[in-house]
């Protein structure tokens, strides 16, 4: 399914809403990107993370109305919530979880569709445009998300379902995982630092926005490059069980304990393709195994992306 153009509801997502005259300015002090580069026509990856830099949530934060709108894992939307309520007591910032306000829809190979519904998207990664009461987002591979409210969701997956199938979500993470769009899930909360999961590469890192949450240690690691550990695709020919949660460890000969976790995983054709962040010394040997030091060998795929420090700085 992955081959031909789909499109699936991205039910595995909430939204969390931020609005309010001060949302700009709480959430330049939150988030790993530069809120100063949002607008009606741009939107970005981006992340939250602890005084350590490690993610409490990663997200695809756009511009609506008077805020501004968070999707992450759904399992997040509530921890963040409550937890970034405590900061924003003193701000003009309203904090609200409008998932049930919204129903996305990823499309792959869908731009025909888009048309259909009066909307011609750039091809440009980040792209936002809003016509017709819909929502449309370009990914850094082409594909696209389309939020729509969900009073009119019924309504546009009719006529989305009339120009391409519709698929089952496993469909679409398995795209993911092929664009190496890592995220943070519920599992692995405070797992990982931004760059672990290739987030600076992808434009969810600013290095010039100032200071955030985390920022002195997401910097350190940027400009010393002492970061031993960052994400990489791998694939089994086959799956033995269910396809392994984020989370679930690797291993290697190179190492006596784990040097790594699975971030995000999908069947692929009777096999298996995941993201997983790993130690490069474990990543150079190449011998990967999933779950335990015997388990079940994984073989090393490219990133359709390249790692450039120096571009990556000048965000």
């Amino acid at each position: 399914m992955t081959d031909t153009a789909f499109f699936c509801v991205l039910s595995h997502e909430g939204v969390l809403a931020v609005r309010g005259p001060d949302a700009n300015k709480f959430l330049q002090g939150q988030l790993t990107c530069n809120m100063n580069y949002l607008n009606d026509h741009h939107s970005s990856l981006g992340a939250r993370c602890t005084p350590k830099g490690r993610m409490q949530s990663s997200f695809r934060i756009l511009q609506d109305g008077d805020g501004y709108l968070l999707a992450m894992a759904r399992g997040l939307i509530q921890p963040q919530l409550a937890d970034l309520s405590k900061f924003a007591a003193f701000s003009k910032s309203k904090l609200m979880d409008e998932s049930d306000e919204w129903v996305r829809f990823g499309l792959s190979s869908g731009d025909g569709a888009l048309v259909s519904l009066g909307i011609d998207l750039p091809q440009v990664a980040d792209e936002v445009i809003s016509a017709h009461g819909l929502i449309a987002v370009r990914l850094s591979d082409g594909r696209a998300e389309l939020w729509a409210r969900s009073s009119e969701a019924e309504t546009t997956q009719l006529r989305l379902g009339a120009q391409l199938p519709q698929a089952e979500l496993g469909a679409w993470l398995l795209t993911q995982v092929r664009a190496g769009i890592g995220q943070v899930l519920e599992q692995t909360r405070e797992l990982f630092i931004p760059q672990m999961i290739n987030l600076q590469a992808l434009g969810g890192v600013s290095f010039k926005k100032g200071c955030y949450t985390g920022q002195e240690i997401v910097a350190r690691m940027q400009y010393l490059g002492k970061l031993k550990r960052h994400l990489h695709r791998l694939a089994a020919e086959r799956v033995d069980g269910e396809v392994p949660e984020p989370g679930l460890e690797l291993y290697s000969p190179v190492h006596g304990s784990s040097v790594g976790e699975v971030v995000l995983a999908a069947n692929a054709d009777g096999g298996l393709e995941l993201l997983a962040v790993l130690q490069e010394d474990a990543a150079a040997d190449g011998r990967i195994f999933l779950g335990s030091p015997d388990g079940l060998p994984l073989t090393l795929l490219d990133l359709p992306y390249t790692l450039d420090a120096d571009k990556e700085i000048q965000r």
